[in-house]
């Protein structure tokens, strides 16, 4: 059988999330770091020499442009990440660009639009639903062996840099709690539940206009509800608990990269602990590739249907919150 020729990755950006990441491709046998690129070429360079790439670029337009590059990692800020995406498409590369997806529904639909259009692979990269301990939750809730759930609770909070021109706390850059980090508690709740009957929602609109807090309720048919929660001023469990109809579960802070699980059923506690390879980033990485060899251009698993569903629920959390965006 012939060898899979590696995969030659490019990076879009050159943030905190651009070396994990970079960290996690570093693991897998058949990718390759071919390029980074940054708004300048020294900063593209640094992160070159960490990280070995054998390209450095000093604009995302060359990058967009480099022939030698087969799918580019767009890890630039919320703001930037439609007008990016596009121009990788447009270039016939495959993107995987970073969470949220865009800065609102409209954005996603053009961009999924623009990959149909060049017939070119792209996806979301929430990578929380690429690791072995979220997929054994998954599994837990599909097999219904516990039960349907009665109720959801997911938090996720920390303290962020609180300078106006950094990126968390400037609304120019996409900032605040419900993009960046609420995203994933919401995240939980449509994976695990669907899609809710109706939605609450308040937040804490601080001083740069972005929301430091907010706190959402999805309910449901049935009378589940799902308890939201994101924080950039305070650090939080950042954990996920669930009640069944037999039991619970609660998957260890931080939920959203690999963590151990605690099942309770039958008054009986048990840990469960996942192995995980790398730092986690690497599945959603190797899902990628999967999908490129089998010529697939969406994901099997983060499909466009799911994007859409998420951008739209987060348009909705902002509407009830008056957070708005002026979107480049």
């Amino acid at each position: 059988m012939q060898k899979q020729k590696p995969t030659r990755w490019g990076i879009m950006g050159c943030g905190t999330i651009a070396h994990l990441f970079a960290e996690g491709l570093s693991t897998i046998p058949d990718a390759t770091l071919q390029a980074v690129a940054s708004r300048t070429l020294d900063k593209a360079q640094r992160f070159g020499d960490i990280h070995k790439s054998i390209t450095c670029h000093g604009s995302y337009e060359a990058l967009a442009k480099d022939k030698n590059v087969d799918v580019i990692y767009i890890a630039t800020p919320h703001v930037l990440h439609h007008a990016n995406t596009i121009q990788c498409l447009q270039n016939q590369k495959a993107v995987l660009c970073e969470k949220p997806f865009a800065m609102n529904t409209q954005q996603v639909i053009e961009m999924i639009t623009e990959a149909k259009k060049q017939d070119v692979f792209l996806m979301e990269a929430l990578w929380t639903y690429f690791l072995p301990h979220y997929e054994y939750v998954l599994d837990i809730v599909k097999s219904r062996e516990m039960g349907a759930i009665t109720g959801l609770k997911a938090d996720f909070g920390f303290v962020g840099n609180s300078d106006p021109q950094a990126r968390l706390f400037n609304k120019d850059l996409g900032g605040g709690s419900l993009l960046d980090i609420g995203i994933y508690p919401v995240f939980v709740a449509l994976s695990l539940l669907g899609n809710p009957e109706y939605i609450d929602a308040q937040a804490v609109i601080g001083s740069t206009d972005v929301d430091e807090r907010c706190s959402v309720t999805f309910g449901y048919k049935n009378g589940t509800k799902a308890h939201l929660y994101s924080d950039i001023t305070k650090q939080t469990p950042t954990e996920i608990a669930i009640t069944f109809e037999k039991g619970s579960l609660l998957v260890h802070g931080n939920f959203h990269q690999p963590s151990n699980i605690t099942i309770t059923k039958d008054g009986i506690q048990k840990l469960i602990e996942v192995p995980v390879i790398g730092n986690g980033y690497n599945y959603e990485a190797m899902h990628v590739q999967k999908m490129m060899h089998l010529g697939y251009k969406e994901s099997t698993i983060m499909t466009f249907d799911k994007s859409l569903e998420l951008i739209k629920l987060l348009d909705t959390i902002r509407d009830k919150i008056g957070l708005s965006y002026n979107t480049i």
